[in-house]
């Protein structure tokens, strides 16, 4: 129970300061927290809130099956908890936080027949501790069907390490890390290299694309 209430802690910091930044339009997104092991559990998002808003039903207990681990209550987990469930069980991910910005929409529809995006030579990139000079990253973006369990399997082939991030075309961006506050880093990262790409193209589109 201890673990459980400091791991709620953390989330709903992360949603606080995601939520100040208007990252989660419409009730939009989703955010989860590990909380044990053995048997894995983790705290996910309820569906349908206000993510702005902090109240006492904001997230709940999920196994690892992705269902709910505890009764007394009428919440319904996050429609995409399949992903959270997979990116724990395959990698040793602590936190996992997916929200939808005008930034990373258009970046994943501009990029999505690549099926990709790199960034190199950005200062940015070694807040994903990559410390060499000139170095490069890559984002996989992956199409977004509507059956949720299809989308989970093909996120999973890019879920193979305990921090990263995938778009999901015009659905978003999944970022994690091994803690709560990694994760938000790796977000927070991802979004400033997706916000400066399109303000370079704005401003001298036949160099960029």
């Amino acid at each position: 129970m201890a673990a459980k209430e400091e791991r709620w802690r953390e989330l709903a910091e992360v949603k606080r300061e995601l939520a100040e930044r208007d990252w989660f339009p419409a009730t939009s997104g989703n955010l989860s927290i590990k909380v044990s092991d053995g048997p894995l559990t983790f705290l996910v998002t309820a569906s349908g809130k206000d993510k702005r808003k902090e109240t006492d039903e904001d997230f709940l207990l999920i196994d690892e099956y992705g269902k709910p681990a505890e009764t007394g209550h009428s919440l319904k987990p996050s429609a995409e908890t399949l992903l959270h469930t997979y990116l724990y069980q395959k990698t040793d991910a602590g936190c996992c936080l997916h929200v939808h910005t005008v930034n990373n929409n258009v970046i994943s529809e501009l990029y999505g027949d690549e099926k990709q995006i790199t960034f190199q030579g950005q200062e940015m990139i070694k807040a994903l501790g990559l410390w060499e000079e000139n170095a490069s990253v890559t984002v996989p973006i992956i199409d977004n069907p509507a059956h949720i369990p299809a989308l989970a399997e093909n996120f999973a082939h890019h879920a193979d390490a305990g921090s990263g991030a995938v778009l999901i075309r015009n659905h978003g961006i999944t970022a994690w890390g091994r803690t709560a506050f990694e994760a938000k880093r790796v977000l927070e990262a991802y979004e400033f290299l997706f916000s400066c790409h399109l303000k370079l193209l704005s401003l001298r589109p036949q160099l960029v694309k």
